[in-house]
């Protein structure tokens, strides 16, 4: 099937989340994204963007189609782009750390995280995802990861299975570690040679973790077009399709990658 080469206008929110308060923090992001001052394609938010970092699901996942998805669509519907970010699901009996993409028309795709933070005990409250997924949206291909998948590159190695032109990852990363982010997302950029966003969030949260953004968009060769430390930002990077296309055939790197299959 042809996709058209268009470029991808990509809007990062980045900002510090209220603690636990999804209302207060669906209203500071809805403001955000109508200070947007030029149109745009994709809105990122944070990771767990209602709650910040939590490890009590119990008091604050939602099942689907409740306030945070109706919101998101609505959020979708208004601005013409598909809105995205993680939140806290119930489904089931079993609380996900989940990336909703909602388009304008309502119709919507989920990516649950597969690499949980066991360090912050996250192991203990949620259940892993088990499949990536790659969601086709105004002729881009796109794959959305959570946070500490960042550090597992066979889960998004570019493959026959999973062929993308657009990494986004959410996330809720803390500043002790955040020399590892602004590494590994170019890393992730440059093996894959494609697009990467990373959007974090800014703060302290409810257990004391400082948190300093840097929030970047990384082009197919590694090269920084959007960065932004320790403030609340919103901002639009523009994409280039063509130019990716045009890279990657001069430099056909992906005929030379490894043959593999992720085990169950």
């Amino acid at each position: 099937m042809h996709i058209p080469e268009e470029h991808l206008r990509v809007s990062v929110l980045q900002a510090d989340l209220h603690w636990e308060n999804p209302e207060a923090n669906r209203a500071m992001f809805e403001e955000m994204i109508w200070q947007l001052s030029s149109p745009t394609d994709v809105i990122v938010l944070p990771e767990m963007f209602t709650t910040g970092f939590t490890m009590s699901p119990e008091k604050w996942a939602e099942p689907m189609n409740l306030h945070t998805q109706k919101w998101m669509h609505q959020m979708a519907a208004q601005t013409h782009a598909a809105v995205c970010g993680s939140y806290i699901v119930q489904e089931n009996g079993r609380y996900y750390n989940r990336f909703l993409w909602m388009q304008p028309d309502g119709k919507h795709f989920h990516y649950d995280k597969k690499h949980l933070f066991g360090l912050a005990g996250e192991t203990l409250h949620y259940t892993a995802g088990t499949v990536p997924i790659v969601i086709a949206w105004r002729g881009w291909r796109i794959c959305p990861m959570i946070c500490y998948d960042l550090r597992f590159p066979v889960w998004s190695r570019l493959r026959a299975e999973l062929q993308y032109d657009l990494l986004i990852y959410v996330a809720s990363w803390p500043a002790p570690r955040v020399h590892a982010w602004n590494t590994l997302l170019k890393a992730r950029a440059i093996e894959n040679q494609a697009y990467c966003v990373g959007v974090n969030r800014i703060g302290t949260d409810g257990y004391g973790h400082y948190y300093t953004g840097e929030s970047a968009v990384i082009d197919y060769t590694g090269i920084e077009l959007f960065y932004a430390k320790e403030t609340t930002a919103h901002a639009t990077v523009s994409l280039d399709k063509k130019q990716l296309n045009k890279f990657r055939q001069a430099f056909p790197f992906q005929n030379d990658a490894d043959q593999f299959k992720m085990l169950p």
